[in-house]
């Protein structure tokens, strides 16, 4: 224990220290968030380099206790591909954040690194071998199951505290009450490396707060969110393997229950609206509870305090017989039911309306496809723009305009609808075409249909397009423009009766 607290102040300096530094690095490096969309809290560009902060943090005083004399040498190389291959697993989960963070990563390339490192991890002893049955004997995978259930456990994790750090502070002390309780089941069980291991997190994760809590000056991005999540899914399926059978994986689901549920929220909101599962939205419990009309500051209480019951509760399973644990789970479920009709996420009433926005958003994103289409061929900005007109149709705007950082010297500016009669009175919709990055290169819409903002759909539809529209110009800036005539794309507009 004496280790581990040397471990946690440690880490907690480190990242106290380490912190500013990023922040500042981020400043003088532009990489700050500056996202255009409603899901946004923040109204000012944040830096988003906090996480590599946590990552130092956390391996600085794992790395110096092995120099010195100490008993953590012993503990590591006791279990060196364990201890070892949650170094280097650790490492390439805060290089893909990096990476996502500094240039962009989209969902095949994270999922593809997530997968991998989940499987390696399976292959060196981090595994699911048995899914809790508080009513009998648990259900043993073995291989043919084990790996998918440990390769889907970790990657959901990494994706579900990714998803929750939408509030200043939220995803770190939600991080810090599941990195407790790992702590002290750690402690129960006996398992030395990883009471180092989560004592490490919980200091980096400590001294990151005092600069990410409310009004945050940092924020960790996909670098501290996936790195967090991957030790804590690690090291909960280690810490967890030697408790009773009947709780063997239930203990860190409830511990992680808010980042968890969230997630399964999302996805299924996600699904019966017909929009893509990976698409962000405004639909987060944290942003219901800000419709509710609370404060930033009352949400991230609120939801730390929740995390404190389910972390709580999961200390308890972590002792209870079998029986009790069954109890337990019963009154957990009744709690979130009442949780969730609160929130709004139960209402059959809306069911119909759901149905209609569905097929509503199927219709946005097939044309959405054939726009992406057309810019799959386009070789010359005029054909870009066609095509972003074409997308304006799909979305019932009737103005846009293509705002490139450096325009073609030799063409008008791509703007149609802004000027003129009735421009002034048009509801504009501005996207920058990689979202949390700075640049100049934007789509704008205008709308006169009567709308007062533009809802999230719409949104989602909009930035599915932005990614055609980067694509494109990515390609032709890298193969410049061609000589040859644009295609014979129909002016929207005018197929529309102008």
């Amino acid at each position: 224990m004496r280790t581990a607290s040397v471990a946690f102040i440690s880490a907690t300096l480190a990242a106290a220290i380490l912190t500013p530094l990023a922040r500042e690095l981020a400043h003088r490096s532009g990489l700050l968030d500056h996202a255009l969309t409603s899901r946004k809290i923040h109204g000012k560009p944040i830096p988003r380099l906090g996480g590599i902060a946590i990552v130092l943090a956390f391996y600085a005083p794992l790395v110096a206790l092995l120099f010195v004399n100490s008993d953590v040498g012993g503990r590591f190389y006791a279990h060196p591909e364990k201890a070892f291959g949650l170094f280097a697993g650790g490492l390439a989960i805060a290089a893909l954040g990096v990476w996502d963070d500094v240039k962009g990563a989209n969902a095949r390339t994270k999922f593809l690194v997530q997968f991998g490192v989940a499987a390696a991890m399976y292959a060196i002893g981090f595994r699911i071998e048995r899914i809790a049955n508080p009513f009998g004997e648990p259900v043993e995978l073995g291989l043919l199951l084990g790996l998918p259930f440990t390769m889907l456990w970790i990657a959901g994790v990494v994706n579900a505290m990714n998803l929750i750090d939408g509030l200043d502070g939220l995803a770190g002390g939600v991080a810090l009450i599941a990195v407790a309780t790992t702590f002290v089941v750690s402690v129960f069980h006996a398992h030395p490396l990883m009471i180092l291991f989560t004592a490490a997190l919980g200091g980096a994760v400590l001294g990151f707060l005092f600069y990410n809590f409310n009004p945050a000056t940092i924020f960790m991005g996909d670098t501290g969110s996936m790195f967090l999540g991957f030790v804590l899914a690690t090291t909960a399926i280690q810490t967890n393997e030697k408790s009773t059978t009947a709780v063997a994986i239930a203990v860190p689901i409830v511990a992680l229950a808010v980042p968890i549920g969230d997630t399964l929220l999302a996805m299924l909101r996600r699904a019966g609206r017909g929009v893509p599962l990976f698409s962000a939205d405004r639909g987060h419990i944290h942003h219901r509870l800000l419709d509710r009309g609370l404060t930033q500051r009352q949400t991230v209480m609120i939801l730390y305090g929740v995390s404190l019951v389910f972390g709580g509760s999961a200390l308890v399973l972590a002792f209870a017989s079998s029986a009790l644990t069954a109890t337990f789970l019963v009154a957990l479920a009744g709690f979130s039911w009442l949780g969730l009709r609160w929130l709004g996420y139960i209402d059959l009433d809306k069911a119909q309306l759901a149905l209609a926005g569905r097929k509503r958003n199927l219709e946005t994103r097939a044309a959405i496809r054939r726009v992406g289409d057309a810019l799959r061929v386009a070789r010359r900005h005029a054909d870009v723009w066609v095509a972003v007109r074409m997308g304006g149709e799909a979305l019932g705007a009737r103005a846009a305009a293509l705002h490139l950082a450096v325009p073609p010297a030799d063409e008008d500016p791509y703007s149609h609808g802004f000027d003129g009669a009735g421009g002034d009175d048009l509801l504009r919709a501005r996207y920058a075409l990689l979202p949390e990055r700075p640049g100049d290169t934007h789509l704008e819409y205008g709308f006169d249909d009567g709308r007062t903002e533009i809802d999230r759909d719409t949104e989602i539809a909009i930035e599915l397009l932005c990614d055609h529209v980067s694509t494109a110009l990515e390609r032709i800036g890298r193969s410049g423009p061609s000589p040859a005539a644009a295609p014979a794309v129909p002016d929207p507009t005018k197929a529309a009766g102008e």
